[in-house]
């Protein structure tokens, strides 16, 4: 089975699969480590790279691929990023798609948390970002970001903590498995 976590920056993804990580001692892949390593080669923010991707679907398509196949070698995997869930859904694999919801208030104040920052500056910073991948998703692959019907579990993170959610995300898993041999 594949657990994919999606949802837009600072709604926990990163530390919810990391917890389902440790609990279940599967295979972690996280889309935005690899985008963040790209950026940094290229020697960009990602508010910069962003746009840059904007006019560069081949970067966001190589990423879409890496994270596909992986997907498709593995029996076990949590699968973290932004499309992992559509991928996931259009590509009709075993898997369990999470997206993780807060206000954006909320998610800024959780990267301010990590990377400090002040709060106007951090929340111009994210909107523009999230505008930015709402745009290349709906002009390379016709996705709109808000739109969560492809989700299995939709998790409002405002008031519950990581563990929380994991655990959410872990029941879910145990009653699709008892599902599945009944």
């Amino acid at each position: 089975m594949i657990i994919t976590i999606s949802g837009l920056p600072g709604s926990g993804k990163s530390t919810v699969a990391g917890i389902l990580k440790q609990k279940l001692g599967w295979e972690y892949v996280y889309a935005g480590a690899i985008f963040r390593k790209t950026a940094e080669e290229r020697k960009m923010t990602l508010e910069e790279f962003g746009a840059y991707c904007e006019k560069h679907p081949e970067i966001d398509k190589e990423l879409d691929a890496r994270q596909l196949e992986i997907a498709k070698k593995s029996e076990n995997l949590i699968l973290e990023g932004r499309m992992a869930g559509h991928l996931a859904k259009e590509n009709k694999l075993n898997a369990l798609t999470v997206w993780l919801d807060a206000p954006i208030e909320i998610r800024v104040k959780r990267i301010m948390k990590r990377e400090s920052g002040d709060f106007e500056a951090r929340l111009a910073e994210a909107k523009k970002r999230e505008a930015s991948e709402a745009a290349r998703y709906k002009k390379y692959y016709g996705i709109d970001l808000y739109d969560r019907k492809v989700y299995d579990l939709i998790l409002d993170v405002s008031n519950i903590s990581a563990e929380q959610a994991a655990e959410a995300i872990l029941a879910k898993v145990k009653n699709i498995k008892l599902k599945k041999h009944t």
